[in-house]
């Protein structure tokens, strides 16, 4: 019944957005008379905060139609490389018809980008994908609001979720990086963990940033809410039937309305001095910044409805039985051992400042992923960053892209070394860098057959003391130490300024 509601209010607020929208342009225009009347701006102002208050927030596009590859501007065209019920794989094409830049992007690395089914759209990570873009050829989740999915389609699980990224990881082809933002690190370490344990060829890397891999670690206000209620009273309090008015009516949701209420709770004050300040912007004629809070607001306040079932199932495998770090997890009848993945680089990052998924939540992934060489697993702090902090804005860009990229180009340039054909005198060398990176049959064959043994719980995120971003990842390719590395020891923080 509160759906139905809330879809009241929405239909009744809509005529007085649109009237506020068509005031606030009465007042501020220059040909208006009405624009030289006393307190014009302010009147102006406070209609156009009333208009952004009650209208409805469609999903923004991602825009992006350029980026820079050696120096030269190239095309960007956004394309669907495949369609799910509950999902479109999304590819970012670049074109253009300089020769360099075309030899370039051929041999640039291929990122799977695993948006967040948390609420907010994939283009939340609108400029994840614009830095990416300028080094390597990019694909992302975008994922499909709930209420738009006609319920004859079928329930979409946790499990579902976990086949998708699968399905996704084999599009991309093998020699495929993967990025995982807050919500799906769970999934994705799930996915590649069963096509470890398959005998599948799994990512060169993976990239985990802020996600709750164990969520005991550090609890956040987030994950106090999901362990102090009851798995029956999120089923019976959050979870409502899409009205009739769209494609999904009668599928059980999440509603988005609801999550973002629940942003919004988290950080009040923030939110009520950001809309002040841009109101005081407005009257100051401070174009620059006004426009900076309706691009950022556009984004925060376009929100998603989840499947019912995907979102109790989060609720109690990821924080409440705490099912990954714990080994009980079972997929669709097959175990899920991340000790089994042994060939695929790790990078953890993590916001100083995160109030999302707090320190050492993410990290965990090293302690589990046992099998992983020290000197593959890798770990970074994002000093000063908050939760968005860490893929999106400043900090982003300047601080942790570039430790994203050197850590993919990195191992990508390991695996087409191993791909490319060797001569007698290479294969010894070869064949000692490919123990790193390939099973052997023989070894796959017993990997296959081990029976399931819960994995024990991670104590200490710490523990597995992972490398340095700096740190060569085999004796066999020397690579050049940043200025920030020594020689051994754990992870260090950097500064991102």
């Amino acid at each position: 019944m509160l759906y139905q509601i809330y879809e009241t209010q929405r239909a009744l607020m809509s005529p007085f957005s649109e009237f506020a929208s068509a005031s606030a342009k009465l007042y501020d225009h220059p040909l208006s008379p009405f624009a030289h009347t006393p307190l014009a701006e302010r009147v102006s102002a406070s209609f156009d905060l009333l208009h952004r208050l009650a209208k409805e927030y469609e999903k923004p596009p991602f825009n992006i139609t350029a980026a820079t590859v050696e120096g030269v501007e190239v095309a960007v065209q956004e394309q669907v490389a495949l369609t799910k019920p509950f999902c479109r794989l999304l590819r970012f094409k670049r074109f253009t018809d300089n020769p360099r830049a075309l030899d370039t992007m051929k041999s640039q690395p291929t990122v799977l980008v695993v948006a967040p089914l948390s609420g907010h759209h994939s283009t939340l990570l609108r400029d994840t994908v614009k830095s990416l873009l300028h080094d390597h050829k990019v694909f992302i989740t975008d994922w499909t609001d709930a209420r738009m999915v006609p319920a004859a389609m079928g329930p979409f699980h946790l499990d579902d979720y976990v086949e998708y990224v699968q399905e996704f990881l084999r599009h991309c082809g093998e020699h495929v990086h993967v990025i995982s933002v807050c919500q799906p690190t769970v999934p994705v370490l799930a996915a590649v963990s069963l096509m470890a344990s398959r005998g599948e060829r799994t990512p060169i890397t993976m990239t985990m940033m802020g996600g709750p891999i164990d969520a005991r670690k550090s609890p956040t206000s987030v994950n106090n809410l999901a362990t102090t209620k009851s798995h029956s009273w999120f089923e019976t309090t959050v979870i409502y039937r899409v009205p009739a008015n769209y494609p999904g009516a009668g599928r059980r949701v999440y509603p988005g309305f609801l999550q973002h209420t629940g942003f919004v709770a988290m950080n009040p004050d923030r939110h009520l001095n950001s809309h002040y300040d841009y109101f005081l912007d407005l009257i100051r004629g401070d174009d620059s910044s006004a426009d900076s809070h309706r691009q950022f607001y556009d984004e925060y306040n376009a929100v998603l409805d989840m499947p019912a079932e995907y979102y109790l199932d989060t609720i109690k495998t990821v924080f409440q039985d705490f099912a990954l770090v714990n080994g009980t997890w079972v997929v669709k009848g097959e175990p899920v051992r991340p000790q089994d993945i042994e060939h695929t680089a790790l990078l953890t990052i993590e916001g100083e400042l995160d109030d999302i998924s707090g320190a050492g939540q993410t990290r965990a992934a090293h302690g589990l992923c046992s099998g992983i060489p020290a000197g593959r697993a890798f770990h970074y702090d994002a000093e000063g960053a908050g939760h968005y902090g860490i893929f999106s804005g400043r900090r982003w860009r300047d601080a942790v892209y570039p430790e994203v990229r050197s850590f993919i180009k990195r191992f990508d340039e390991q695996a087409r070394q191993l791909a490319a054909p060797v001569t007698p005198i290479e294969h010894k060398a070869t064949a000692a860098l490919a123990a790193e990176v390939m099973p052997a049959p023989k070894a796959l064959a017993a990997r296959q057959t081990r029976s399931f043994t819960p994995a024990k719980p991670s104590t200490s995120a710490t523990s597995a003391k992972p490398a340095r971003l700096a740190t060569p990842a085999t004796p066999a390719t020397p690579v050049k130490l940043a200025k920030s590395a020594k020689p051994n020891g754990t992870s260090k923080s950097h500064t991102a300024r």
